[in-house]
């Protein structure tokens, strides 16, 4: 790892393709928030044909369920879930021009091959840090699923959220070679 690496959102190709899992990254720019009911419901309407809330072309979604907002804050408590439970979904979201997911924990081989055709990148928030991603968001809004409460999705404005990336665009994996780099020490 040479240094953090800065990423704006939404996201070109040209930012991406240098990245490698473990590198340590600074999120900038505007991004989406969306869990698994959200998810279900643009799994659905993109089968069904229908227009979704959100154009996925070179965006990020992050796998949170933000809690309220504390008077005085921008949004409350905001860390990753564990992004598998949105594995069975993402293929489709890649497919339509998804370029980074944020969430925690390691990702299908579906996934992790469905990002490499399509060029993106799952990039790790570590669990726990609900209160630090929280302040690195500058501005909240609900744009679609509000009935959902904390899983509708919001579109997030971050300055310097601090990640890594977990999972590379040439399916690198970090949660494959991070332990095999620990069972060699002695």
């Amino acid at each position: 790892m040479s240094g953090i690496k800065i990423l704006h959102a939404p996201i070109i190709n040209q930012e991406l393709n240098p990245l490698k899992a473990g590198d340590a990254v600074y999120l900038t720019g505007t991004i989406f928030t969306a869990r698994d009911a959200a998810h279900k419901r643009i799994f659905k309407m993109i089968k069904e044909g229908k227009p979704i809330p959100v154009d996925l072309k070179n965006q990020v979604i992050y796998y949170t369920g933000p809690s309220p907002a504390k008077p005085g804050q921008v949004i409350g408590s905001c860390g990753p879930t564990t992004s598998s439970r949105m594995d069975v979904y993402t293929p489709l979201l890649l497919e339509r021009g998804l370029k980074a997911m944020i969430g925690k924990g390691p990702r299908s081989r579906e996934v992790i091959e469905s990002m490499v055709k399509h060029g993106a990148v799952y990039l790790a928030a570590v669990g726990g840090t609900g209160a630090l991603m929280a302040s690195c968001i500058k501005h909240v809004e609900a744009v679609a699923f509000e009935d959902l409460g904390p899983e509708a999705i919001y579109r997030l404005q971050v300055e310097n959220m601090p990640l890594m990336v977990a999972i590379d665009s040439e399916g690198n994996n970090l949660y494959e070679t991070g332990p095999r780099c620990y069972s060699q020490i002695e």
